[in-house]
């Protein structure tokens, strides 16, 4: 489904929390960290936080250098990114400095919260979600109905936790800060409950002052039809090896990668690897795993073409191969035009075999480029 690259950022103690319980706002970031959060800000579509924070802090979400502002400008975007909030019960002060500083606000809420907030008169874009708030139906309308491409979420605590847990976070961007709070009831970063099996990967580790930036990717795959953010990560770089394949008149470039249900990668391959003219990408990436490994079978297989169903130079064509390697999961980027054979369909052979495959269209030109000259 379509949504924006979602950005996690936050700063927090040594002892893991945001802020204290006083009455004043507990400053965790250096000065130089906040320029690094402004340069941010202003590289994004939209900010978003909890109607929580909006209370608590009352920010004005803002991007504060005036050059990074003409820039957005001189690029054709709003000077400021648009604002967004969150909230279920439509609890929200009109008083607040969101709602008077920057540029375009949108509310999303609950059917309830909606006729609370109209009648604040805020000046926003009203967004009611239902019964309930939905996390994948308000990033989908942030995607098509407001252009974001990315989504920068400054908090706090239960909306961070709540978009990991769902598996909607493509990046996590965490500040730690020199000093200890020490109060039970201080706001902590992260709440209990269930989150995506794996280690994260780290991307990015920086001093900035007193402070250390960590930049924090999500590995583990999507289960079944669901797709994670780690999904889009893995098929990218399975696009990316396409590329390195040596050209062909007579055959696709296709890149693969096998990843574990925790994250890791298993091996990865492309077509017309190590010199060999007729091997596939999938067959090169599984010819690295021992056939027995355990971890095959909670496996997915990221392939920029969709599996081939037939083949001339082989016995086995690679929707067989990840048959036989007990892989029920493959995600794919592009379904195999007739160039070389007629209805392929290597994604309707696999799904009447009980394997789940997951094709996202969004990679399918990175797929192509490696390709072009076999298309035009």
């Amino acid at each position: 489904m379509p949504y924006p690259y979602v950005l996690l950022s936050a700063a927090v103690s040594l002892d893991g929390c945001l802020d204290d319980t006083g009455p004043d706002r507990l400053l965790l970031s250096s000065p130089a960290d906040f320029d690094r959060v402004d340069e941010v800000r202003a590289s994004v579509d939209a900010i978003l936080i909890g109607a929580g924070t909006i209370r608590a802090d009352n920010p004005r979400l803002l991007v504060n250098d005036p050059g990074r502002r003409a820039a957005r400008v001189a690029a054709g975007r709003p000077e400021y990114p648009l604002k967004v909030t969150v909230t279920a019960t439509g609890d929200l002060d009109p008083d607040a400095r969101f709602w008077h500083t920057g540029g375009g606000k949108v509310v999303y809420t609950t059917d309830a919260g909606a006729a609370r907030i109209r009648g604040l008169g805020v000046a926003a874009d009203v967004v009611s979600l239902g019964a309930v708030l939905d996390w994948p139906t308000l990033l989908r309308d942030l995607y098509e109905a407001r252009g974001v491409g990315r989504l920068m979420v400054e908090g706090g605590g239960t909306v961070h936790t709540q978009l990991l847990q769902q598996g909607l976070a493509d990046e996590l961007q965490l500040v730690l800060a020199p000093l200890f709070v020490g109060d039970p009831k201080a706001p902590r970063l992260f709440g209990p409950g269930g989150y995506q099996a794996g280690r994260l990967r780290l991307v990015e580790s920086r001093r900035i002052e007193d402070v250390v930036l960590m930049r924090y990717e999500p590995t583990a795959p999507g289960v079944d039809g669901s797709v994670s953010p780690a999904d889009r990560h893995w098929l990218r770089i399975a696009c990316e090896l396409a590329a390195d394949c040596p050209p062909s008149r007579t055959a696709f470039s296709v890149g693969a990668v096998v990843v574990a249900a925790d994250g890791r990668e298993l091996a990865r391959g492309h077509s017309r690897e190590a010199g060999d003219p007729v091997v596939h990408a999938e067959e090169a990436a599984l010819a690295k795993i021992p056939a027995d490994d355990p971890r095959l079978a909670a496996a997915t297989v990221y392939t920029s073409l969709e599996p081939c169903t037939r083949r001339a130079s082989r016995p086995h064509p690679c929707a067989e191969l990840i048959l036989r390697a007990g892989v029920r999961r493959v995600v794919t980027a592009w379904r195999e035009p007739d160039t070389f054979v007629e209805a392929a369909d290597g994604t309707g052979a696999l799904r009447e075999a009980g394997v789940s495959v997951v094709v996202l269209g969004a990679y399918e030109d990175l797929a192509k480029a490696p390709n072009g000259h076999l298309l035009s």
